[in-house]
């Protein structure tokens, strides 16, 4: 235990974990079976992947053989932001990249239970000027940039880190990626701005892959370098400058060779996938993060948000599965930002990419309307289709002033172009994944258009505060692997409570 003594908080002070009982948490016994059957010691050093798009964290850990070996995956109760990586300070985004954790990282006096901190920014982001601090991997399923677990999670991945700190590694990598990096995520997501930067990362992703050894990683020129060594006839160690030119390296050719196979037949497999007309998926939705399905099944009008349900498994065919630990009262599920889209230029509608080309040589469907008399976008196409016309269906519009008319002729009524902010809202049950209930969403969006007899209808009354606190959490969680969460208590509707010495009270400024 000496050379784990003290662990260093993200707050800077000295913890010892001979005193805090919630970092001393024991790992399961059953994780333990699963290593003893794996050929994995206790100690063994560990390797975290992150993947927003499925909402997974992947522990690995080192076996016996010297590889790495997939130990546990565990559903990431909440991220936040979009598909990218973190830019600056204060815009939600969750990091991706790789990244480095060392034992003063971990804080297990976190207000959020106990996390580490993932180490952004690393050379590269600084390099590129990027800002942002305290992203956590952490406790208590709420992010603003972070990357939220259940308690209970937390505590396990936390030993797990401990404990491979006592078997002498100075640090554990971690990976974090917006999907996992197969040709058809690749393809899906051509058209994204961040694939140049995808591309890059996937390099690193590819190394993993075929050694499953931790890569090395290294910057110059404003870029990530994987594996590097140096040459035979080099004299001098290499020195790399994340905003330097990059010295003379080679990449060893049993990785080079075995990378090489494997992009070759990533990029067969995405040609193949285009040429199809895999479609694009859609971009700025103004949905902030995601949640995995386990837990958005327990939650009142929950949803995957940009996480995606695996196909075939609805939310109400994982209703009744056991969370994997205690899902907080005040869990806030990803949703639309209706006030950042009505603010916001109305989105021009994107290419899409038809399955099946005509005999044209292009592949992009670009459809113009017959008449440019009517306007709107992809969202008032959409009402048009369904037959709700182009009538104002958002429901927290204010009414005009001559709202107060009670008949008009029908041959007088007229319609308000949609906004950007009516449009998301009257096909957001549409389009949010993992929400099933597009028939019913239909339905009530016919039902807020306005009659034609009738010039406008009663302003809604603003909903009622929810004055009912969120439970307090125990001080100590029983593990993931050990059956908590059996009996889950959720307030419907919760606001967020966030305790005065809370992680949000004390970093929301730097957020």
């Amino acid at each position: 235990m000496t050379a784990g003594g003290l662990l260093a908080g993200c707050n800077t002070d000295q913890v010892s974990l001979a005193t805090n009982a919630k970092a001393n948490q024991p790992v399961p016994p059953k994780l333990i079976a699963a290593m003893a059957e794996k050929d994995m010691d206790l100690q063994s050093p560990i390797l975290v992947r992150l993947f927003k798009q499925e909402a997974e964290l992947e522990v690995w850990k080192q076996t016996r053989s010297g590889q790495f070996a997939l130990l546990k995956t565990y559903p990431i109760c909440r991220w936040s932001g979009d598909l990218g990586p973190k830019v600056r300070e204060g815009d939600r985004q969750a990091p991706e990249g790789f990244y480095s954790i060392n034992p003063s990282q971990m804080n297990p006096q976190s207000s959020y239970y106990l996390s580490f901190n993932t180490g952004y920014p690393n050379a590269f982001d600084k390099a590129l000027g990027r800002t942002g601090s305290q992203l956590m991997v952490h406790g208590d399923c709420s992010s603003r940039g972070c990357y939220a677990m259940t308690d209970e999670q937390i505590a396990e991945i936390y030993s797990l880190g401990r404990e491979s700190f006592f078997g002498g590694q100075k640090a554990f990598q971690l990976q974090a990626y917006p999907f996992k990096m197969t040709p058809v995520n690749m393809a899906r997501h051509r058209n994204n701005p961040n694939m140049p930067f995808w591309k890059m990362i996937k390099e690193g992703y590819d190394h993993f892959e075929v050694t499953r050894q931790e890569p090395k990683v290294d910057f110059c020129e404003k870029r990530y370098v994987f594996d590097a060594a140096k040459p035979a006839d080099a004299k001098r160690d290499l020195v790399f400058d994340a905003s330097a030119r990059c010295p003379a390296y080679v990449i060893p050719e049993e990785i080079a060779s075995a990378v090489r196979e494997k992009q070759a037949k990533d990029e067969t497999e995405y040609a193949r996938l285009v040429a199809k007309g895999t479609p694009v998926a859609r971009m700025n939705t103004g949905i902030d993060g995601g949640m995995h399905k386990v837990f958005a099944a327990k939650i009142p009008e929950g949803s995957t948000g940009l996480s995606e349900s695996a196909e075939g498994t609805t939310l109400q065919m994982l209703a009744m599965a056991k969370a994997p630990g205690t899902i907080p009262g005040h869990v806030n599920p990803p949703k639309p930002n209706l006030d950042a889209v009505a603010s916001a230029p109305a989105p021009r509608e994107e290419p899409v990419v038809a399955v099946s080309a005509p005999a044209a040589s292009t592949r992009v469907a670009a459809a113009a309307p017959a008449a440019k008399s009517e306007s709107g976008g992809f969202f008032s196409n959409l009402g048009r289709k369904v037959g709700l016309g182009t009538a104002d269906t958002t429901a927290t519009a204010t009414p005009a002033p001559q709202a107060t008319a009670s008949v008009a002729p029908a041959a007088q009524t007229s319609t308000t172009p949609a906004t950007a902010a009516s449009r998301l809202k009257a096909a957001v049950t549409r389009f949010v994944p993992g929400h099933d209930k597009s028939k019913d969403s239909v339905k009530e969006a016919a039902k807020d258009t306005p009659k034609p007899a009738v010039a406008a209808a009663k302003p809604a009354e603003p909903p009622k505060p929810d004055t009912r606190l969120a439970a307090t959490r125990p001080a100590l969680k029983p593990s993931v692997s050990e059956g908590a969460g059996d009996s889950t208590p959720m307030i419907s509707g919760a606001a967020p409570v966030v305790q005065s010495n809370s992680f949000d009270s004390r970093f929301s400024a730097v957020k």
